[in-house]
């Protein structure tokens, strides 16, 4: 799949109507990124993949403005949102939205909740575990919480706060 889609590279300007394209630049820091994404519907009818409509290169540059050093990364997907359904630049949107949300919650795992030093190893209490840190992480989100590491520490300084927010109150 991935030979293929680098084909369709290859043979851009055969396969140019086939293909749209978005660009994005951010700066973020003291650096610079750009990101390109290509969709094709060359392969339609050619691979054979389950819902296939679209295939997707994006190409990331980044640039680290106070040595000029450049580093490209590029990363190959496919699709089952059609043209008509998804342009190039919704694309690329939804990439960018997808490891957003990802990063932000493999980064409050690792950090807030220091998931990687757990001593938890034995039978299913790993994935128990894994599945409670998700579950404290939605609920601190849906409550509005936008800093999870100071909702945490508010939250266990006040069991009570805690259980209130999720519908149960010691009082009654």
């Amino acid at each position: 799949m991935r030979e293929d889609i680098a084909l369709v590279k290859a043979l851009s300007k055969l396969l140019e109507e086939t293909i749209t394209e978005a660009r994005t630049v951010d700066q973020h820091g003291g650096r610079i990124e750009e990101r390109r994404l290509r969709a094709s519907t060359a392969l339609c009818g050619y691979v054979d993949w389950p819902g296939h409509q679209q295939v997707l290169e994006v190409e990331r540059t980044i640039t680290n403005k106070a040595t000029g050093e450049t580093r490209r990364e590029v990363a190959y997907a496919i699709t089952s949102l059609s043209q008509e359904c998804a342009t190039a630049r919704q694309l690329l949107k939804l990439w960018r939205e997808h490891w957003h949300i990802e990063n932000r919650l493999h980064w409050v795992r690792d950090v807030t909740f220091d998931e990687d030093r757990s001593q938890v190893r034995v039978g299913r209490i790993p994935q128990v575990m894994a599945v409670l840190r998700n579950i404290a992480i939605s609920l601190l989100r849906v409550s509005g919480a936008e800093n999870i590491a100071a909702a945490t520490r508010r939250y266990a300084a006040r069991p009570a706060l805690a259980l209130a927010a999720v519908g149960l109150n010691l009082r009654e």
